[in-house]
């Protein structure tokens, strides 16, 4: 805990046998209360390494459900615990779970309701083998939603996330996308409940074993990004009313 704030740190794995344990033994306990690992319906022993790990919480899906569901069973299990503050960690040690103590003080002292680790803060993203295509589409994306979201962020498209439970608890995350753009539906719905959100800088790691969506993945994403953005842009602006925001 901080400040008597329950700590939970949410793993969403899909295929991270060889990635899981080192980004589990890497996560301070000292502050954490518990751990929730969802399982995408893995083809490989993630499973089995995470009961080897002791990880209490285990949610395995019967069948792929994408990106989204994952996430989605991640925070409804982080409800069920009663959690203050819930950490989003890819479990395949792309982001390093040694800037949760920093992510979590940022919310628990009350500065933010949300904190996102940045890969493009600093320089640390192309450093850390972030493909030139995709560092390009997501200074292009990040800049176009700025805009029309009126924010001032360095990126959206991060995978490391630290919320305040009390800011997820208002959006009905359920009804969003169950691929990769949930992240940004989520940050949009955010964004839209004026929550305070803070960046803190996040070295980038990619090598043969982290995830990575395929280039064709990405412009599907990317245009789920798009559509995201000038939703919040025409609802905002009362031009037309889109679900994603209605009931915020």
């Amino acid at each position: 805990m901080i400040n008597n704030k329950k700590i939970v740190v949410v793993l969403p794995a899909y295929n991270a046998e060889k990635t899981l344990q080192k980004t589990f033994e890497e996560i301070p306990f000292e502050i954490i209360d518990d751990t929730i690992i969802t399982d995408d319906f893995s083809n490989d022993n993630t499973i089995e390494i995470a009961k080897k790990l002791g990880i209490k919480h285990i949610i395995a899906h019967n069948k792929n459900k994408g990106y989204g569901a994952n996430q989605k069973s991640c925070y409804k299990k982080a409800f069920e615990l009663k959690a203050d503050i819930i950490v989003m960690l890819h479990p395949d040690y792309q982001y390093s779970p040694k800037l949760i103590p920093s992510m979590c003080d940022l919310v628990a002292n009350n500065s933010f309701d949300v904190v996102l680790g940045s890969r493009i803060l600093g320089k640390g993203a192309l450093q850390g083998g972030m493909p030139l295509y995709k560092y390009i589409s997501n200074r292009v994306l990040t800049f176009i939603q700025n805009i029309l979201m009126n924010q001032k962020l360095s990126e959206y498209h991060t995978g490391y996330r630290c919320f305040d439970a009390k800011i997820l608890e208002k959006i009905d995350f359920e009804n969003n996308s169950d691929d990769f753009v949930f992240d940004n539906e989520f940050l949009a719905q955010c964004c839209y409940l004026k929550a305070r959100i803070g960046e803190i800088s996040c070295p980038a790691n990619y090598f043969e074993e982290a995830s990575s969506i395929n280039f064709k993945r990405s412009i599907t994403y990317g245009f789920g990004v798009l559509r995201v953005s000038f939703s919040y842009f025409i609802h905002k602006n009362k031009l037309w009313s889109f679900s994603l925001f209605k009931n915020l």
